[in-house]
């Protein structure tokens, strides 16, 4: 085990970071640099501009550290990447990924603006920027099964909602009305979880994410949904409305825990998600759910990996329309 490194709680095959051994790891900006270079290049540099492995290095790194030939572009390793045209130093930015990722709840705008000294809205957009990482391009993999299947409604409680909205609400009905749906998939053979918002959690809607996550010869269990009724797999089905939760083995009891722990984090962290930027949230702790078994330093590495590819820019952010990609809407 390496300094400042230690067994985290609960998890005794996993390697966490102390506070002093992250200000040891990232102790100026050369080091910071440096590791970010490691963690996106391994040992391969390529241009983040056409992606060519021609490269070199400019004298005194102006005005970007690395030139290459094909398409004659100075670029850096933030070029290409989430963090592209972002001015805070990389050192912030290893402070702010490890923040996100220890957090078990994640980290508030509010909080990080403090502990790295940045403006609270530079904090807002760094989390959003970190979130991109959590996109994995391998989204349509299918589980083999069992699979659980469940969907949640994310929004706020009437009684704290403003009374134009609450006007807005009026005579629409119940529950989930006037909040956003979410829906997940859980492989109990591997652990992991695959989650997205939907605009509507109708039989088609539903039954494509099912066919998209689970295999053909998967077992997939759900509640009673009407929509799951006529699902082509080996399918069961819970009856919660008659209090019934789990059946031998058929239950949705692990999807119902991320929402739980999703939803936790929303009271508690963050307080108000924007319908249009909710999916970024729910991918991060799928993202986080499926790497918690390794290390913290591993789980920074493939955070950082993530990046690449997904550059987001400040007018994108906030222009979005909430929904992800492939939704229907």
């Amino acid at each position: 085990m390496a300094d400042g490194e230690v067994q985290g709680p609960g998890k005794a095959h996993r390697e966490g970071i102390t506070l002093i051994g992250l200000m040891d790891l990232f102790p100026d900006e050369k080091a910071a640099t440096h590791w970010f270079e490691q963690a996106i290049w391994g040992d391969g540099r390529f241009c983040g501009h056409c992606g060519s492995l021609s490269t070199s290095r400019t004298p005194n790194a102006k005005p970007m550290p690395y030139w290459c030939p094909d398409c004659r572009s100075y670029f850096s390793v933030r070029t290409g990447t989430a963090l592209e045209r972002s001015r805070v130093p990389l050192r912030k930015w290893a402070i702010a990924i490890y923040l996100e990722i220890t957090s078990l709840k994640s980290v508030s705008s509010m909080k990080l603006h403090r502990d790295i000294g940045v403006s609270q809205p530079t904090a807002w957009f760094m989390l959003h920027r970190i979130r991109e990482g959590w996109k994995r391009s391998d989204e349509s993999r299918q589980f083999s099964g069992p699979v659980e299947v469940d969907e949640t409604y994310m929004g706020g409680k009437r009684r704290n909602m403003s009374n134009a909205k609450r006007k807005e609400l009026a005579g629409t009905g119940r529950g989930p009305v006037g909040k956003t749906a979410v829906l997940g998939a859980k492989d109990r053979e591997t652990n992991q979880v695959a989650a997205k918002v939907v605009t509507s959690t109708d039989k088609q809607t539903l039954q494509e994410f099912v066919r998209h996550h689970a295999a053909e010869d998967a077992t997939v269990y759900t509640d009673e949904a009407r929509a799951c009724d006529t699902l082509p797999f080996d399918h069961e089905a819970v009856k919660h409305s008659v209090s019934e939760y789990v059946r031998g083995q058929v239950h949705t009891n692990g999807m119902e825990s991320f929402w739980a722990r999703l939803k936790r984090a929303h009271e508690g962290t963050f307080h108000k998600i924007s319908p249009k930027h909710l999916n970024r949230y729910v991918q991060e702790f799928a993202g986080k759910h499926n790497v918690r078994d390794a290390g913290t330093l591993s789980q920074m590495t493939a955070l950082v990996a993530g990046l690449v590819g997904k550059r987001l820019m400040y007018r994108g952010l906030i222009a979005e329309n909430g929904l992800p990609s492939g939704a229907r809407s």
